[in-house]
């Protein structure tokens, strides 16, 4: 759908200006998670296009602990959050909760998950194998994030935004340090939004060296939204597939950069998307969920054509899927 006609909320208008993550803290957290979160490799290869094959740089991120990029967020986050608190509390649709919850059992602290009734049942196995107290909420992310702000207060615990909060973003930028270290030149990354976390954090590393590009489900928009409406706005489409169940509003932080930095957004089709995670498997043997494999359809479908030459950088970001889906 069309963000244009999307009406900005009074909310949103009134809101303060978000803190902007600057490269110096995304360097700050790769030495807090230095022996905590895996540098990911990159393979160079060639997959089919729509009229031949594509060269393309595949960051493995989805090789992370617990299968998502998020858990670089996380550990960051806590590591920089006040040593006194011994509780977080988190909202999640699903990599989110396995992320903090494997990252507050790595630090010794407790941790409480707000999910929506449609989490994966996968997910949230992981959050409670991580230790995790999870509590179901609502039946989408925003309401289940309004229980978790209301619970975090009356436990007095800390509460970490999923996707919206400066360490956090910090957090995922540390991708794009490496990603300087393991790919010559300044090839496109391209990188699913979803909340748009990693692309916030991957903006505040790389800045304007790197063009960075969202890709988005056609049903969740919510970058394209958002830069066609000049502010984060509500986008109430949903895919059918509980794994692209994910946030309906792009976070300010990642708002600000993509706005200031001037980024673009593509749209893929969800059988586009799909497919591209069935190929990984075929053809490497690689387990990604839906989301992990949203970049790579959209150099498959043709929603984004390589210049000549160009061997764009193409993040897979997670990897927490129902097997039987394969």
């Amino acid at each position: 759908m069309s963000g244009s006609g999307v009406p900005v909320d009074a909310e949103s208008t009134e809101r303060a200006r978000p803190q902007r993550v600057l490269r110096t803290d995304v360097r700050v957290a790769r030495r807090r998670l230095a022996g905590r979160a895996r540098k990911t490799p990159v393979f160079h290869t060639s997959v089919d296009g729509p009229d031949g094959p594509v060269p393309v740089s595949l960051k493995l991120e989805f090789l992370q602990h617990g299968g998502t990029f998020k858990v670089r967020g996380a550990l960051n986050a806590l590591l920089a959050a006040d040593e006194g608190a011994d509780h977080v509390v988190v909202a999640s649709g699903g990599n989110a909760g396995i992320a903090v919850a494997l990252a507050a059992a790595q630090l010794g602290k407790a941790c409480t998950v707000v999910v929506p009734e449609s989490a994966p049942h996968t997910k949230v196995a992981a959050m409670w194998a991580h230790g995790a107290e999870v509590l179901w909420h609502g039946t989408s992310y925003a309401e289940a994030q309004r229980r978790a702000l209301t619970l975090a207060a009356e436990r007095g615990a800390e509460h970490l935004h999923a996707y919206d909060m400066p360490a956090v973003v910090a957090g995922a930028g540390v991708i794009g340090l490496e990603l300087e270290e393991q790919v010559r030149g300044r090839p496109p990354v391209l990188v699913a939004v979803g909340g748009g976390g990693l692309i916030a954090g991957l903006g505040a590393a790389l800045g304007r060296r790197r063009q960075i590009i969202g890709i988005e489900s056609e049903h969740t928009p919510v970058l394209s939204a958002a830069l066609a409406a000049g502010a984060p706005v509500d986008v109430s489409g949903q895919s059918r597939s509980t794994e692209l169940l994910c946030a309906t509003r792009i976070g300010d932080i990642a708002f600000d950069i993509a706005q200031r930095q001037r980024m673009t957004a593509l749209s893929v089709a969800d059988a586009a998307i799909a497919a591209a995670r069935t190929y990984l498997w075929r053809e490497f043997r690689v387990v990604v969920e839906l989301e992990g494999a949203a970049a790579l359809a959209a150099v498959q479908s043709g929603a984004y054509v390589p210049a000549p030459g160009e061997r764009p950088i193409v993040v897979l970001c997670g990897a927490n899927t129902e097997l039987p889906a394969l």
